[in-house]
């Protein structure tokens, strides 16, 4: 943990603040000009809507095709997800924050000639409650529920307090009609991606969707053998994620889990 960190936890720590965004435009050749709203937070990397990046998301995601982006921030994986899908696909966004959300929005109604892009301003919980997640900074850039880590381990001392949904419920309810065309399902929860998909493994055992999920870097080893397990049991495998142009790497063993502190992995059935 950092010092400022530290002091933040004995609850020394800086007023809440709220940033603006910048829409950026990127050329794509495939698909002409696409905006993006990048998020003004000091401390939000540059993002950029890659051609390749997408090229690689229509090998896996059809014209069409209905996919979930678990963790959307501020939209950087749902607009390349977005166009692979194209106009007579979906990409339901959820991000619970709110003090990114407004990007994400913003985003979602950019290209609105080239997406369709649903954001909901919710978690993805085990069912319908409110819940208090941790950041890392006044400006609530990068956090989540830290389920089962310590705060001395995650170091996340700003509290937001978020609404969680039944995934499961809501897209039996509302979107039944696009469950068939389930492809794709991003997950990026700060060690939450466990728990995330344990409640809504009624719709990935029947529509047996690919699956990017993110291994946190203060998971335990328990965890990462129960994440591996889910999908053994579900007969699905499991690859270690190159890059943004490769998601199929290595393929994992059990035992190699717990090789690399921080990384994705990319399940298919």
């Amino acid at each position: 943990m950092k010092l400022k960190e530290y002091l933040y936890m004995l609850g020394i720590k800086p007023k809440q603040k709220k940033y603006g965004y910048s829409v950026k435009q990127f050329d794509l050749p495939s698909f002409g000009l696409v905006e993006y709203a990048q998020w003004d937070h000091p401390s939000e990397r540059e993002k950029e809507i890659t051609q390749e990046n997408v090229s690689y998301l229509q090998t896996i995601i059809n014209k069409g095709d209905f996919c979930i982006d678990i963790g959307s921030h501020s939209g950087d994986t749902t607009v390349p997800m977005a166009l692979a899908a194209g106009l007579d696909g979906l990409v339901l966004a959820l991000e619970p924050n709110s003090y990114v959300f407004p990007v994400l929005n913003k985003n979602a109604f950019l290209n609105t000639n080239k997406t369709n892009i649903i954001p909901l301003m919710v978690a993805a919980t085990q069912q319908y409650e409110d819940l208090n997640f941790e950041y890392s900074d006044s400006g609530f850039c990068n956090g989540g529920l830290h389920k089962n880590i310590s705060k001395w381990r995650h170091g996340h001392a700003f509290n937001l307090k978020v609404s969680g949904v039944d995934l499961s419920d809501v897209l039996k309810n509302k979107f039944q009609s696009r469950l068939p065309s389930l492809r794709y399902i991003k997950i990026d929860a700060e060690g939450f991606d466990l728990y995330v998909l344990q409640s809504i493994s009624d719709i990935v055992e029947q529509y047996r969707p690919l699956i990017k999920a993110e291994i946190f870097r203060h998971v335990d080893q328990k965890y990462r053998d129960q994440i591996y397990d889910y999908f053994e049991n579900i007969n699905y495998k499991v690859y270690k994620v190159d890059n943004e142009e490769n998601y199929k790497g290595q393929k994992l063993k059990k035992s190699d889990m717990s090789n690399w502190e921080h990384y994705d992995i990319y399940a298919t059935p």
